[in-house]
């Protein structure tokens, strides 16, 4: 396995902070113990990701994720331990140069979901996009390193605000919305193709405007009654938020698909706003008179994926 990993001769193990659940003292409380076991299983997959690491690279670093600065270089793979939020937040500091392959540390378990299901929500960690567990881990790396396993290359969204580009790429969505996102906004935007056509003006008063990936089209694009898209589709859906009052003429393009060689662009005609990046931690402000350019022309995320999600 040494010649093997080689090939691979530095590692980034990013994880997720150990103190979400701060231990407690014992306690009969079945909510605190459920989340004391939260917080051991999460550390026990650290430990043992982190023992087989050591073994299979000459090199490795070990970094929470809410110590992540600056852009990621000079690895040859990132490891990260958590679930798709950790994950998610790699990828704001990846390029398409190093690939990830991502570690479910606290998968849900079905029997105890159903046993607390009129207790509370017994979930656990959400690893759509994590190809290993702590049961697994070995295994799956080792098939990274022999080359049985080859990422895929993942779309993301660029964002440009008045021409200036934004450093940060969204894996599953972009939001445009008020700082508070239930209030009224208003926006106009259209698609202009690489052809030079140029679709008409839609003029929206909503509560925002989501655009998202293949790989965000399975959670709150979803959600809002989007199209689930395949995780290898390299267009954009976009939908526009709880519209008010729409003209009938605009309604059929209130959500749609952006090809990928087109792009969107959004005028801002609210005092103020933000562009929200895969989430609440990475965000943008905006102010009446902004223009933002969405469009698919970011680099892709090389990621290890699940084999569920390769069918």
């Amino acid at each position: 396995m040494a010649t093997v990993a080689a090939k691979m001769g530095r590692a980034l193990l990013l994880f997720k902070p150990l103190d979400v659940y701060p231990p407690r003292t014992a306690t009969s409380n079945k909510v605190l113990r459920y989340l004391d076991d939260r917080c051991r299983v999460h550390k026990e997959t650290i430990n043992r990701c982190t023992t087989i690491i050591e073994k299979r690279f000459p090199e490795w670093q070990l970094v929470m994720r809410n110590n992540l600065s600056q852009s990621i270089r000079h690895f040859d793979l990132v490891i990260t331990v958590g679930g798709d939020g950790t994950l998610l937040r790699a990828s704001h500091f990846i390029d398409d140069s190093v690939p990830v392959l991502g570690v479910n540390s606290d998968p849900t378990n079905s029997l105890e979901v159903e046993e607390l299901s009129q207790e509370f929500d017994a979930t656990r960690s959400t690893g759509y996009l994590c190809a290993a567990t702590r049961t697994n881990f070995e295994q799956v790396l080792d098939e990274v390193l022999e080359g049985k396993k080859t990422p895929t290359e993942l779309s993301r969204v660029s964002l440009k605000i008045n021409h200036a580009k934004v450093p940060s790429f969204a894996l599953n969505d972009i939001l445009m919305a008020h700082p508070c996102p239930s209030s009224v906004s208003r926006f106009s935007f259209r698609i202009k193709k690489e052809c030079g056509e140029t679709s008409h003006l839609i003029n929206c008063r909503s509560s925002g405007l989501r655009v998202s990936t293949a790989t965000g089209s399975t959670a709150a694009m979803q959600s809002a009654g989007g199209i689930p898209m395949h995780i290898s589709m390299p267009d954009l859906q976009y939908m526009v938020r709880e519209p008010i009052m729409p003209r009938e003429l605009d309604i059929p393009f209130l959500h749609g698909f952006i090809k990928p060689d087109d792009r969107m662009v959004i005028s801002w005609y609210s005092q103020e706003g933000m562009v929200y990046i895969d989430g609440s931690h990475v965000y943008y402000k905006i102010k009446h008179g902004d223009e933002a350019e969405v469009a698919s022309d970011a680099p892709v995320l090389k990621v290890f994926l699940p084999s569920s999600l390769l069918a």
